[in-house]
């Protein structure tokens, strides 16, 4: 219960129903896009017998955007869109600034 307290603070959510649904929200997401991405690769054409280097590169460049939507498509159902919205843009906004450090 504690970990769900301090999980509610740090994400500035009401209550702990809303940190339950959120947590559902990326579970359902997690699973999701481990089939939606075999099924990606399926649809693409990409052998079953690739390197393993590239089968991890393809899953990283795959998964990245499908994960963005399925968590927007999530959080609509269970009612957390609008926390789910502003945790992309916030996710985003960071690897915006990691590219601008590199330059």
């Amino acid at each position: 219960m504690a970990l769900l307290k301090k999980l509610q603070q740090r994400w500035g959510v009401k209550n702990l129903m809303q940190v339950v649904l959120i947590l559902l929200v990326f579970t359902c997401t997690g699973f999701s896009v481990l089939f939606v991405e075999e099924w990606l690769l399926q649809v693409l054409g990409v052998p079953k017998d690739i390197p393993d280097w590239l089968r991890v590169l393809l899953f990283v460049v795959i998964t990245l955007p499908v994960y963005q939507v399925l968590l927007l498509f999530f959080g609509l159902i269970f009612g957390q869109f609008r926390f789910f919205y502003n945790f992309e843009k916030r996710f985003f906004s960071r690897i915006l600034r990691l590219g601008r450090h590199k330059e």
